[in-house]
């Protein structure tokens, strides 16, 4: 195993344990604002995730599919944002 390897092995456990505490604040989140915030937390995550795998595969599928989970993640949590600021997504 190389050095490389063994980075990437470690940083996909910390990821994985990140994206535990962010499911926990999900499911116990006192407001609705902690949860979305969990959900950005955990599309981050699941972000990173599939880079180091992406990294460790050696393939490109692994960044593209990563590009879209970061767009829509985005775009999901502006919409949230707005629907407890106004109460509606679309006007």
């Amino acid at each position: 195993m190389t050095m490389l390897e063994a980075a990437l092995l470690a940083a996909q456990a910390m990821i994985a344990l990140g994206m535990a505490f962010a499911v926990a604040r999900l499911l116990l989140g006192p407001r609705a604002q902690d949860r979305i915030l969990a959900l950005d937390t955990l599309y981050v995550n699941g972000m990173l995730l599939m880079l180091t795998l992406g990294m460790r595969a050696g393939s490109t599928l692994y960044f593209e599919a990563a590009l879209v989970v970061g767009m829509l993640g985005f775009v999901s949590t502006a919409a949230l944002a707005r629907f407890l600021l106004r109460g509606e997504v679309i006007e």
